[in-house]
């Protein structure tokens, strides 16, 4: 949630022991008298880096809103928005259906600069069906998938094994450090141009009521941003010549009984956030003016940031004001609905 992301944790769910088994270990990993430095405890890297090199957009209590456009604020619909620039509102259910909706990471593949140069990584096994249906396919690997290669690592062969013999190898999302692994992994050995990174254990965890795990994954998830951000900056193929664009495909409920859960009926749901990091991103760090933008200008954004313009057979929202910088055409000439 936002609030987590520019509050730290909150007090009225931190302190509660039907969501904490342990508040006093909670209270010490993540409790702080401000904000400022609740967040800094939550999501170090975050707030150490990404906030003095990069861009944080979504403090609501600053009138800083970024909204998903689609009613139904659910994965799929989320997800299919992000990557389509398009909220097609007959996405309502999470159910395994191909997606007929073009994507961007397979438009991008189609074209001769980012051919075979493009690839997904998800905890979600539905990821699948919602890239996967455009007749340009991407090398993914989402779910407990096995990973095939002619060469596998050592780190291959290992998370392989460990999905194998999982007892949680029928749920619909994996662990997110499996992910993580396997995506890096396939970055230094293939160095593709754009890399789509799904996790979502942070979703987990918080429909089980576990604000302790929810926590604790959202600090993971800020080790996985710093140890992809050295990985490239380590990397002479990706060196000061990459942008990481990361946010949410959901909000969830404001409330302490609703934090839990999201959707059409569940105020917040729509509420989420974007940062951005990078050679092309000005450093300004937490955005506190007011502004409005959402999850389907996100494709075309990205589209202008590679150089390129996001051409879909449906409507494709504009890319955001002033952040199409790498091509000046994209904003004006996108195709549009808005």
């Amino acid at each position: 949630r936002w609030q987590e992301l520019f509050n730290g944790a909150d007090s009225a769910i931190l302190f509660n022991s039907h969501y904490v088994k342990d508040t006093a270990t909670l209270r010490y990993l993540y409790w702080a008298p401000t904000a400022e430095e609740r967040r800094k405890k939550l999501m170090p890297f975050t707030w150490n880096y990404i906030a003095e090199k990069g861009k944080l957009w979504g403090n609501r209590y600053f009138e800083n809103q970024v909204s998903v456009a689609n009613p139904w604020h659910y994965s799929y619909a989320g997800y299919n928005e992000l990557l389509t620039g398009y909220a097609d509102w007959k996405i309502i259910t999470n159910k395994p259906k191909v997606n007929k909706n073009s994507n961007l990471l397979s438009y991008l593949n189609s074209l001769p600069k980012y051919r075979n140069s493009v690839a997904l990584f998800g905890s979600w096994e539905l990821f699948s069906y919602i890239v996967n249906g455009s007749k340009e396919k991407i090398p993914l690997n989402c779910g407990y998938q096995e990973t095939t290669d002619d060469s596998l690592s050592f780190a291959e062969r290992a998370v392989n094994y460990i999905e194998k013999h999982s007892d949680h190898n029928e749920l619909p999302t994996r662990s997110d450090m499996l992910t993580f692994t396997l995506a890096s992994e396939y970055i230094r050995k293939n160095h593709p141009n754009v890399v789509y990174i799904g996790f979502g254990e942070t979703d987990e965890f918080a429909h089980l009521g576990e604000y302790d795990n929810y926590l604790n994954q959202a600090n993971l998830f800020d080790k996985f941003l710093a140890e992809l951000w050295n990985l490239v900056q380590s990397d002479e193929f990706y060196r000061n010549k990459t942008s990481f664009f990361i946010t949410t495909d959901h909000g969830r409920g404001r409330k302490p009984n609703t934090w839990t859960t999201h959707g059409p009926l569940t105020g917040g749901s729509a509420e989420i956030w974007l940062m951005q990091l990078g050679p092309q991103i000005e450093p300004l760090g937490e955005i506190k003016g007011k502004a409005s933008f959402n999850t389907e200008q996100f494709a075309q954004t990205i589209a202008g940031y590679l150089g390129s313009v996001f051409v879909a057979d449906h409507p494709v929202a504009k890319a955001i004001a002033g952040n199409a910088l790498a091509y000046k055409g994209a904003i004006q000439n996108s195709p549009s609905y808005k």
